[in-house]
């Protein structure tokens, strides 16, 4: 191909991106949520109108919820798919900060495309443009910079040249995969420039397997062999390497038990027998039993949060050591790990031949079966049918009803501890956001989910905390009907935290809204809300009729809002260990003294691996 195309820059970006290919010949770049204002629609709008279906352009109602969605698109395709947004300059693209943040924190491609001011500076100051008075080249869009892996301006029709093989390079690169932000100065979309006819050449973007130096794996398998209680913590690496029956087998061949973290959590079944379930602050009994008694922590795509840790005051073993099989070295060697640099894959298959018919000694299995006697227990539906049914509870009622092809998803309240510690995954049938615990995330990330897996039954939790912060995208999703089902529990008011506020010794106050300075206390109706977007929507009773309502959902095309109210005290009355949340250290009653000795003596407990 040679000679020279004539195009806009905007033009020339929409016809590179659609022929960017995955190695199974699918655009890597699915489409592009957009909202148009004055800083795109001129010139981006009119070239995704000019291509059509080509590349295709979805509308949604917020810039936020859109990146929302387009990321559990991308999550649910175990980073092998993305999707990019657009948005005006000004509000249109600080409402994408927060989406931008919350790929960078769960490493997951995401194409984020705000319009930008005008490079040639002659309208200066537009509408919405941001200006710092001690540098001229600042816009809004420099909020990017921290929270996107790879940030460009295009000022330049040339600069597509060069900034998008960048931009696409990081976002299939599988350690420093996360989210790009190519600001677009809105005069230069429409300026028109001679491009290359080769750079439109289709392109097939392979994500690479990096394999593990072989002296950290020889030093891992060396730490192995002399383990008498090693455990493996399976986290989200797990999932985007596509390592889930290679780490099954990995820990059958060696008789290591594995644990698996939020990201984690879903690479392989409950009914696995080396399966612990969940650690951590929102871990299972079962899976915090066996790390506090680990002479060696074997973590493999994970990246050690607070929360998997227990603050790190959940391994006791005073002998313990750390193994952390990780794409980035950043990862790897966090708190003097032993790293092993390399592809989950990869690296466990190498060790396993290091290994050769090497086992573990035997554990204590029993301890995984009285976990799930003690989850059937919380989850029952409760014996008092005129009592306001517990979150836990809640759960319970979906499980007994979902199937092997429903995935359960949440992002931020009290269903993700809850369903993490009690909810029994079938293969692939977990999806949280915890890395960043968005609250908003559930309505977009449901319907993004949808998209990904059309096949498979969506369940959302959400509270109506979280409902209330972001729910447009419900709409949308009735507009292009995308159906999946969402049970929204209604505690009146932030209930999880409340509770948090409680353990650290604190008033309950501004959570619930019985707690909060207003005048009438709030009588919201989100079936009624839901319905007037288009959804079904219905309110139940209780248990039994939020099973029945699940199932009757099946059978929509649309999205199906279940509302149920619960009771806000009650935790999930199982499993957890401690979490570092700071309690005041003077000038408190005596409900903090007691709280701030509780937290003395648990971060006397604290130990890191440094």
């Amino acid at each position: 191909m040679s000679g020279t195309i004539r195009l806009t820059a905007a033009q020339a970006m929409v016809r590179w991106l659609s022929v960017q290919m995955t190695e199974e010949g699918e655009r890597f770049i699915d489409g592009v949520w957009a909202i148009f204002g004055h800083g795109n629609v001129a010139g981006l709008g009119e070239a995704l109108h000019g291509i059509g279906d080509t590349l295709p352009t979805w509308r949604g109602q917020n810039e936020q919820t859109m990146a929302h969605a387009a990321i559990a698109y991308a999550k649910t395709k175990k980073r092998r798919r993305a999707q990019a947004v657009t948005s005006s300059i000004g509000p249109g693209a600080t409402n994408m900060v927060t989406a931008a943040a919350l790929a960078h924190v769960n490493r997951l491609p995401l194409l984020l495309i705000p319009g930008d001011v005008f490079a040639n500076r002659r309208p200066d100051p537009v509408l919405q443009q941001i200006e710092d008075f001690d540098d001229g080249t600042v816009s809004a869009n420099d909020c990017f910079r921290p929270v996107v892996r790879y940030f460009d301006r295009i000022a330049r029709p040339e600069h597509l040249l060069t900034c998008l093989p960048r931009a696409l390079s990081v976002m299939t690169d599988p350690a420093n995969c996360g989210p790009v932000c190519l600001a677009f100065c809105q005069d230069v979309q429409a300026e028109a420039y001679d491009y290359p006819a080769q750079f439109f050449a289709p392109k097939v973007w392979r994500i690479r397997r990096p394999e593990p130096d072989p002296r950290e794996l020889a030093e891992a398998a060396e730490l192995i062999r002399a383990a008498k209680a090693p455990v493996i913590i399976s986290g989200g690496g797990v999932i985007y390497s596509g390592a889930e029956a290679v780490l099954a087998e990995f820990a059958r061949a060696h008789n290591i038990p594995f644990v698996e973290t939020q990201a984690g959590k879903g690479a392989n079944g409950c009914e696995d027998t080396l399966n612990f379930g969940s650690p951590g602050v929102t871990g299972s009994e079962s899976a915090n039993k066996l790390c506090a008694e680990a002479d060696l922590v074997i973590g493999v795509g994970t990246r050690f949060q607070d929360f998997t840790t227990g603050s790190w005051a959940l391994f006791q073993n005073p002998e313990r050591r750390l193994v952390s099989i990780n794409l980035h070295g950043y990862d790897a060697t966090k708190h003097g790990a032993l790293p092993v640099v390399g592809d989950a894959r990869v690296a466990m298959e190498k060790l396993s031949t290091l290994l050769g018919s090497h086992r573990a000694p035997d554990f204590d299995a029993q301890s995984r079966l009285d976990w799930f006697e003690a989850v059937a227990g919380v989850t029952a539906a409760p014996s008092d049918s005129n009592a306001l049914p517990t979150d836990a509870q809640v759960i319970g009622a979906v499980q007994r009803v979902a199937t092997p092809e429903t995935v359960v998803m949440c992002a931020a309240g009290t269903m993700p501890g809850a369903l993490q510690v009690l909810w029994q995954a079938a293969p692939g049938g977990y999806h949280m956001e915890y890395g960043y615990s968005c609250m908003g995330y559930e309505v977009a990330g449901a319907m993004g989910i949808k998209l990904a897996e059309p096949d498979k039954e969506v369940v959302c939790f959400v509270g109506d905390g979280s409902y209330m912060m972001a729910n447009s995208e419900l709409a949308t999703a009735v507009m292009r009907r995308v159906p999946f089902t969402i049970v929204l529990t209604d505690n009146r008011g932030y209930g999880c935290i409340n509770r948090l506020q409680i353990a650290c010794g604190g008033a309950e106050f501004n959570n619930l809204y019985r707690d909060s300075a207003v005048e009438v206390q709030p009588q919201i109706d989100f079936a009624a809300h839901a319905a007037s977007m288009g959804a079904h929507a219905e309110k139940v009773d209780g248990i039994a009729g939020l099973q029945a309502a699940i199932v009757a959902a099946r059978a929509r095309d649309i999205p199906s809002v279940i509302v149920i109210d619960t009771d806000p005290v009650p935790g999930t009355g199982a499993g957890g260990a401690w979490w570092d949340v700071a309690v005041p250290q003077a000038g408190g009653p005596e409900r903090l003294e007691r709280a701030r000795a509780e937290y003395n003596d648990n971060s006397a407990q604290q130990r890191s691996f440094d």
